[in-house]
């Protein structure tokens, strides 16, 4: 019988009821109390099966049932929204009439204050641009700019009637950053000045009539390539000031399960893909995120995380624009700052990454860090030997640690701060949100099938694929995919728990405990986190192949001790007598964003293959970067002198006891 078949949520309603029909009867017998016990007891036995059921039941049904609130609180508000077709820019301008002069974006960068109203003028003055470049409904823009609040005001102003905005990363370059903007099929591009020289280098390559716009200071030294890029570019910033502040005069006919906009992901193979965010989407998590860990409306919350990620975008200003929580933005993270910023700002609310943890922690211990007000940390990576060390140095009340993908329908989250664990699945009902943890083969790329072709469930302690069950008619089982169908395709498996079903599949590695808390193991496939980002090894080894005149090129990550997550490294096939390290250095500068630069290489005459000519990583990651043959080459990437060195036996050791800076 299907885990998710409405029969058996009725045999379970049928046990609750009879469970309350069994204690009134004990009760009206007026029995003494340790028989009243002895009864229910009993009765959870006989359904339970066994004691230690019991005791695990008795042990999570808080925990299930606080769960269980969220859940149907978040069912009942999206039907709603549903029914009303609902937009995420309607239901900000009911946010912004309950208190329209409180502060809503805070720019830490320049101390500027955006209260509600003045944000809803600025989106509405973004609308009325739009309106007058002709772009309707389904029309995709790209963003490409740093963070500041105008990203907000131009994704939910363009919202406003219809166009779909989409989140490019502002660390990528060159060949990625083309892929970007080709793959949403944007009609044009908005970005900050900052990013001028990026945009120069792919000018000449983009689509024929894609119109670009630059918003910021002008800097006064540009070289002749900026120059010509900025001849072919029209200034926003005036385009904006003249535009009309009232609301534009515009019907949308988009609805709650409609596009709002596209945030790129990694993936596990290939070139970033640009995830569908739909309204209805973009609603389910940032009020999972309010419900869940105790967000309150007078929140002062503090991102310092990227708006181009959900964390930042969704998770953060959600809170904003949905509850009418004040967001201080942060134009990049600083590990020195942050707590001095978060007395400055009043902050109550942090959001994190595992690897901003480990930061803050590695920073001196400063008298603004015991001075703060913040009493949540939301986030995810939290490590368990960071996670008690973090709390008891800065005195965090509650850690709102999850699991999920930007695309994904399976997210977890810990709401009882559990350490370590980024989620549970209830014990008592687990039907009722049903994912599972399914086993895998031993490389973890394929899933495992019993005799009649289904998945096999895993047993608590046993590391499998994190799966969602896909229902198209329930905003919260939904999976929307990518802008490309095939890369949608790829995510989805059948036949998982019943002949003919569907489900994503998230291609993380998760492992439960016998009371259904859920802990991350490690992602499968070619791809690899590094300093909060997702790392395509497909995509760094077709850039690196490509600089190395497409000579063989391997790109896997590598543990490093005491640090989080995996360094990149790379195993290059070089023939030649000298390789140019230096040169190197600057090309990788320049065609890859940092977080994607490797930190390790080795130089050898050839890279392991399979019999169809695909590279073989298996025996490269097993070695890692300590010195093995003296025919090879590893060297290290010291990020104080900027250059890589070799890796001697005294530089190997140094790193793994953490006496180097990664």
């Amino acid at each position: 019988m299907s885990l998710f078949a409405l029969p058996q949520i009725m045999n379970l309603m049928s046990c609750v009821i009879l469970s309350l029909i069994v204690l009134g009867a004990v009760l009206l017998l007026s029995l003494p109390w340790f028989c009243k016990l002895l009864v229910v007891l009993g009765f959870f036995m006989a359904w339970m099966g066994s004691w230690k059921k019991v005791l695990i039941v008795l042990h999570t049904i808080k925990r299930d049932l606080i769960l269980l609130a969220i859940i149907m609180r978040l069912k009942f508000s999206m039907h709603r929204n549903l029914r009303n077709r609902s937009t995420i820019p309607a239901l900000f301008a009911q946010t912004v009439k309950m208190h329209p002069d409180k502060a809503a974006l805070i720019y830490e960068a320049t101390g500027e204050v955006w209260t509600f109203r003045e944000l809803q003028e600025r989106c509405h003055a973004v609308a009325h641009w739009a309106l007058a470049q002709g772009w309707t409904e389904g029309d995709v823009v790209a963003l490409y700019m740093e963070n500041q609040p105008l990203v907000v005001a131009l994704w939910l102003g363009l919202a406003m009637i219809g166009v779909e905005a989409a989140f490019i990363n502002h660390n990528l370059r060159q060949e990625s950053l083309l892929h970007c903007i080709s793959m949403c099929r944007a009609e044009a591009m908005v970005f900050g000045t900052e990013m001028t020289k990026a945009v120069s280098e792919v000018t000449r390559f983009l689509q024929p009539g894609m119109v670009l716009f630059s918003i910021g200071e002008v800097e006064e030294e540009e070289d002749e390539e900026e120059k010509l890029c900025s001849s072919k570019v029209q200034s926003l910033n005036g385009l904006l000031t003249r535009s009309p502040t009232h609301p534009p005069q515009y019907k949308l006919k988009k609805g709650f399960n409609d596009r709002l906009f596209y945030i790129y992901t990694s993936g596990t193979t290939g070139m970033p893909k640009a995830a569908i965010i739909i309204h209805s989407r973009y609603f389910r998590i940032a009020t999972s995120i309010f419900h869940a860990f105790g967000v309150c409306r007078d929140d002062i919350v503090y991102t310092c995380l990227p708006l181009y990620h959900s964390a930042g975008a969704i998770m953060g200003v959600g809170q904003c624009l949905l509850f009418g929580v004040t967001v201080v933005i942060k134009r990049k993270f600083s590990a020195r700052r942050f707590w001095d910023d978060c007395v400055k700002y009043k902050c109550t609310v942090i959001q994190y990454i595992g690897e901003i943890c480990r930061y803050l922690l590695a920073q001196p211990i400063g008298p603004s860090e015991a001075h703060h007000r913040v009493r949540v940390a939301i986030g995810n990576g939290l490590r368990p030997s960071v996670w008690e060390e973090f709390v008891q140095r800065f005195r965090i009340q509650r850690i709102g640690e999850f699991y999920g993908a930007t695309e994904c329908n399976c997210s977890l989250i810990n709401i009882d701060g559990k350490v370590g664990s980024c989620g549970f699945i209830s014990c008592i009902v687990p039907s009722f949100y049903p994912i599972r943890l399914v086993r895998v083969k031993q490389d973890h790329k394929e899933l495992l099938r019993d005799s009649q072709g289904l998945c096999i469930p895993c047993l608590p302690g046993e590391p499998g694929m994190l799966v969602g069950y896909i229902n198209d008619t329930d905003p919260l089982r939904r999976f929307d995919g990518y802008a490309d169908q095939d890369s949608t395709n790829q995510k989805i498996a059948h036949n998982i728990f019943k002949m003919g079903d569907s489900a994503y599949i998230s291609g993380d590695v998760l492992v439960m405990d016998e009371y259904g808390y859920i802990y991350f193991k490690d992602r499968i496939g070619d791809t690899f986190r590094w300093r909060g980002e997702n790392v395509s090894t497909t995509e760094v080894e077709g850039v690196l192949s490509r600089l190395m005149g497409h000579t063989d090129v391997a790109v896997y990550g590598v543990s490093v001790p005491g640090v989080e997550g995996k360094a990149g490294m790379a195993a290059i096939a070089y023939a030649g007598e000298h390789f140019d390290l230096n040169a190197f250095w600057i090309a990788v500068q320049k065609a890859l964003p940092s977080y994607a630069r490797p930190v390790f290489l080795r130089l050898l005459s050839s890279v392991d293959t399979t019999g169809t000519f695909k590279i073989s990583k298996m025996r490269l990651q097993r070695e890692g970067y300590k010195p093995q043959d003296t025919s090879e080459k590893i060297c290290f990437l010291n990020s104080r002198a900027g250059c890589y060195e070799a890796v001697t036996d005294e530089l190997y050791n140094a790193i793994k006891e953490g006496k180097v800076s990664l």
